[in-house]
């Protein structure tokens, strides 16, 4: 094996470009991350949503649900990441 040969088998010198495999699988990391942390903020907004909701019913339609006034009212000031 002569010197060129060793030289391209020991792979990128520092500060070479990365394999672009390994970049996608980067990205694609990145992009599951990204995704999984705004379906975690939606369904905390439809959470959040919701709560406000209840606290907008009338007592009729509290009491068609089976909940008191005062349970909607501690669901509904509920932070929304609870």
């Amino acid at each position: 094996m002569d010197t060129i040969d060793t030289i391209r088998s020991a792979g990128p010198a520092f500060g070479a470009q990365a394999d672009p495999q390994s970049r996608r699988g980067f990205i694609g990391r990145l992009v599951f991350v990204v995704r999984s942390v705004a379906k975690q903020i939606d369904r905390m907004l439809q959470r959040r949503r919701g709560r406000l909701a209840l606290m907008e019913m009338t007592d009729d339609q509290l009491k068609d649900i089976g909940i008191s006034r005062c349970d909607a009212y501690r669901e509904g000031i509920r932070a929304f990441w609870e």
